[in-house]
Parts: structure tokens; C-alpha cells; sequence
């Protein structure tokens, strides 16, 4: 099991997004999530990143915690992109 600590910027390199902070902030700015839409069934996800979302929930993985406050700040765009990891489940 990978324990090592994931960021943002480590996130989206796994996601195949640029991953400076310049670009997390303006996807984040770009990609508001209503309520009613989960995380992985965002339009605009691949499959891949899609499958690897809804994997990262269900098996409580170690990027559990950072996919956690990625889901958070889509939520809220105000937030800073470098915010802490939202505990949140699903």
C-alpha cells in the first residue's frame, strides 16, 4: 500500500493534468460542482480519471484524503487550492 502523502499537485499528475498551482487554481476556478454530482461523474473527467476517483473513495486509499479536498474545493471555488484535506466521505 502507498502510504507516502498526496498534494493537489500530486493528484493531478495522476490525473494527467498540469498539475503548477497556476492551473489548479484556474481548473478549480473552471470546473464548479453542484450538490447533486459526485465527484467522479463530473462531465469533465476521462474514464481513467473517472475510474481512478471512484476507486480512491471505495477503497479508502491513500489519496483518499487529497481527492477528498479536491471534491471540496469544486464545491466551494473560493477556497485557496492549498487548503487541508476535507475528511468528508462520499
Amino acid at each position: 500500500m502507498d502510504m507516502s502523502q498526496h498534494t493537489l499537485e500530486t493528484l493531478f499528475e495522476q490525473l494527467g493534468l498540469d498539475s503548477s498551482p497556476e492551473a489548479i487554481d484556474l481548473f478549480i476556478q473552471q470546473h464548479p460542482l453542484e450538490d447533486s454530482v459526485l465527484l467522479p461523474d463530473a462531465p469533465f473527467w476521462n474514464e481513467g480519471q473517472r475510474s481512478f476517483l471512484r476507486e480512491s473513495w471505495k477503497r479508502d486509499s491513500s489519496w483518499s484524503p487529497i481527492v477528498d479536498n479536491l471534491n471540496t474545493l469544486l464545491r466551494d471555488p473560493a477556497n485557496e487550492a492549498q487548503a487541508q484535506p476535507a475528511l468528508s466521505p462520499l
